[in-house]
């Protein structure tokens, strides 16, 4: 999903990775605990995201915030693909986003070993994305990693609660340990391959089967698959009412979202930081997972699904 890039040849034009020439947000908001004073007001900024549910949430999150603050906002969210809508805003053709740390460390920065602390990770990436013309702004607990899950059935039958407890299991009934993930996650350093290293399990081929993303949730629920891989704040955690294993040993990276904005729009605009830091305090897993299940599983809009969740919050207020 998130970690997937939109891959060409280089002098890709950004369209090829879904760049629109988008239309206006028209959200009749003021503000709320954000945006008071209009600090934005004379500001037209251009917010992006990538295409999948959660950064469709996030941009319009975005969006609405600095709306509420009184810039005008053009709405180029739904980016294909990972790579166009850092591209957009590196090169300028938007203003923000909201990116994954980890996301930046080793797909876009190109480092292998992630780092463990999740500060330290977002430390990392905003020094070294100041040579690229990207400021990143202070992070969420949002961390949308991958995960281990199972349903409650299973999990009392085998009564594991962590990674540690999984790779045990393995070791002392290892028909019990089978997995269902996506070819990604099989192929991963930081994946399939990197967690059996991690955790010192070792499970046979035939214990692990492949399968799209929206399969690996429903078998995984029925107890076809005692362990699917998930993504830690997809909202059918809830809505199916997985368990989710702790990564005890905190192998996985660390993929906090943060906002992402072109420099010389930070420069021009200091006030987008004072604007979007206490909305992005608010995102934590829990609030990821509410509203990702919104849209996934209730079938709502994105951006209405951000409104609401903004104005109940306080963040800003309706017109």
């Amino acid at each position: 999903m998130r970690r997937r890039t939109c891959l060409a040849a280089a002098g890709l034009l950004l369209a090829g990775c879904g760049l629109t020439s988008g239309s206006p947000m028209a959200d009749d908001v003021r503000p709320g605990s954000v945006g008071r004073g209009e600090p934005l007001k004379g500001a037209s900024l251009t917010v992006t995201s990538k295409s999948f549910t959660e950064g469709l949430i996030l941009g319009a999150i975005m969006g609405i915030a600095l709306e509420a603050a009184g810039a005008e906002v053009l709405d180029r969210t739904g980016i294909q693909g990972s790579l166009g809508s850092r591209e957009a805003v590196r090169k300028g053709d938007a203003d923000a986003g909201y990116e994954y740390t980890g996301t930046a460390w080793i797909t876009y920065l190109g480092h292998s070993e992630p780092i463990t602390d999740p500060r330290a990770q977002w430390e990392a990436v905003r020094k070294a994305d100041a040579a690229n013309g990207l400021a990143w702004l202070r992070p969420s607990s949002l961390n949308n990693t991958y995960a281990l899950a199972m349903n409650r059935q299973n999990a009392e039958k085998y009564g594991t609660k962590t990674l540690s407890d999984v790779a045990e299991l393995a070791r002392s009934d290892p028909g019990a340990v089978k997995l269902c993930v996506e070819v990604e996650f099989a192929n991963r350093a930081d994946g399939l391959p990197g967690m059996q290293q991690a955790y010192g399990m070792k499970l046979p081929a035939r214990n692990v089967t492949q399968m799209d993303t929206g399969i690996i949730y429903t078998q995984t629920s029925k107890g076809s698959c005692p362990y699917g891989e998930v993504f830690t704040t997809d909202g059918r955690i809830e809505s199916m009412n997985l368990a989710v294993m702790a990564d005890d040993r905190k192998f996985f990276p660390n993929y906090n979202a943060a906002p992402m904005i072109n420099a010389k729009t930070l420069k021009r605009w200091p006030a987008i930081a004072d604007v979007l830091d206490p909305v992005t305090a608010r995102l934590n897993n829990t609030v990821a997972r509410a509203l990702n299940a919104k849209v996934d599983v209730e079938g709502e809009d994105p951006h209405q699904v951000a409104l609401e969740w903004m104005v109940k919050e306080g963040l800003v207020r309706e017109g």
